[in-house]
């Protein structure tokens, strides 16, 4: 009797401490929307005829050295204060980390380490089915959270997310974040529950092929959820953030994708596995799903008829589905495709060290971190000309018009017959580090973060 006493008292404690945020986050979401929404559209603390000026609370510096052998970050945070308490934040949006297929995942992968040894409590919520359980319930001092969700290409990230925010709600982060716009669908429940909500929008969900008429209607609404309710927006890439302007007239914080300099020390003895040689094959590494544009690389690629090349495709299909049937067809027909499935750590490295060009054929991207990847390997990259490509700041002969079977040919015939030169490949490394660094990008998420209060 004891046992079911307190439970019931326990449960009823929850329920009261939920429904009072519940009402409370409603009359403040509606008695501050008009403010926080002109808020947004000016420059922090200068927003006229308020007293609201937002002051950052000071940043803890935690050192993991795990985080530091994994990644090759070394040193302290050069603008750390004594510690205060630290600004906990829950992460929401993504299937896990690390080595979890994805662009998200691994964006956050590499930036939610950082987070804390800038002074966040960071807890991430994961889906219970991508989540390796060697992981344990933490990493590089992040916490993790499995939480359940279905396995249905269409309900998997809402159910997930819908899971997340009740957490949430109980959990009370000082910060909830929300990865992409398909999540960020409920960010206005997290608000009405009284939570602060910070969304990154990765780029337009709602142009992949993958998605029909309903959904793609859905993630549009989830867009503009997160960008009109959210405390405060962060984008990867300049074109996103136009996106944001031009339809929601909200201003967001420009924080790009990153990549880690590499140690280009590893063996191609992991080649083998594959039956690739070093320097005689073509790289892409992505997820297989339709708008990465695999068929037109292996049509310019079968055309083009490269003695002694092969062509590598790294990743793997979320869902089995008609498109990676035609993939797998593909490389039945010709024995120099070969698709090794989703590769990560050492073996990855491999890949990417000892390629001899990496093409980036996709007709939707946020911002590619594997586009980044590949030029922190030094490698020759040639890529579509959609404009988060182009953003990436490549020479114009490095871009082809998206679809162009003929353009790619000519470009993988005119590049396999090149050399790349040591320096070559040490200057583009030394150009990506310099403009893509992760240590930068954490530092702009707490200032987002601390923009939300």
């Amino acid at each position: 009797m004891n046992f079911f006493a307190n439970y019931i008292a326990r449960f009823n404690r929850h329920l009261t401490h939920f429904i009072s945020y519940h009402f409370f986050g409603i009359y403040f979401l509606f008695k501050n929307s008009a403010e926080n929404n002109a808020l947004a559209l000016y420059p922090q603390g200068t927003y006229p005829n308020t007293s609201l000026r937002l002051q950052p609370p000071a940043q803890a510096f935690i050192t993991d050295a795990s985080f530091q052998q994994r990644y090759g970050y070394v040193g302290g945070y050069a603008g750390q204060l004594s510690t205060t308490k630290p600004l906990r934040v829950m992460m929401l949006g993504l299937r896990g980390f690390p080595d979890v297929q994805g662009g998200i995942e691994t964006h956050a992968e590499h930036l939610a380490p950082l987070l804390v040894s800038l002074g966040c409590d960071l807890e991430v919520l994961v889906r219970s089915s991508y989540q390796q359980s060697s992981t344990g319930k933490t990493w590089c001092g992040v916490k993790f959270t499995k939480l359940w969700a279905p396995n249905s290409k269409a309900l998997e990230a809402i159910v997930h997310t819908f899971l997340g925010v009740l957490y949430a709600a109980i959990k009370r982060p000082d910060i909830l974040h929300i990865h992409a716009v398909g999540p960020a669908l409920l960010t206005p429940l997290a608000r009405m529950l009284g939570l602060r909500v910070v969304v990154t929008h990765h780029g337009p969900d709602y142009n992949r092929q993958k998605w029909g008429y309903i959904a793609r209607h859905v993630l549009l609404l989830g867009e503009w959820a997160g960008m009109r309710f959210s405390n405060a927006r962060i984008v990867i890439s300049n074109g996103i953030r136009e996106t944001v302007s031009r339809k929601h007239a909200m201003q967001a914080d420009l924080i790009h994708n990153g990549v880690v300099l590499p140690n280009l020390d590893v063996s191609d003895d992991y080649l083998t596995q594959f039956g690739l040689q070093k320097n005689r094959y073509i790289l892409l590494v992505s997820r297989l799903v339709p708008e990465k544009r695999h068929l037109d690389l292996i049509q310019a690629f079968n055309e083009a008829n490269l003695d002694g090349y092969k062509l590598a495709l790294v990743g793997q299909s979320d869902h089995p589905d008609a498109y990676l049937q035609s993939l797998q067809d593909a490389a039945k027909a010709n024995p120099n495709i070969v698709l090794t499935g989703f590769q990560k750590g050492d073996t990855l490295r491999s890949l990417y060290t000892h390629a001899a060009m990496f093409v980036l054929p996709s007709s939707h991207e946020g911002l590619s971190i594997s586009l980044l990847e590949a030029l922190s390997f030094g490698l020759p990259v040639i890529a579509s000309d959609i404009p988060a490509n182009i953003e990436v700041g490549l020479k114009a002969e490095c871009y082809f018009e998206l679809g162009n079977v003929q353009k790619i040919k000519q470009l993988l015939l005119q590049h396999t017959a090149q050399t790349v030169l040591p320096e070559a490949k040490m200057h583009a490394r030394a150009w990506i580090n310099s403009h893509y660094n992760w240590k930068n990008i954490a530092e702009k998420t707490i200032n987002a973060y601390h923009a939300a209060f």
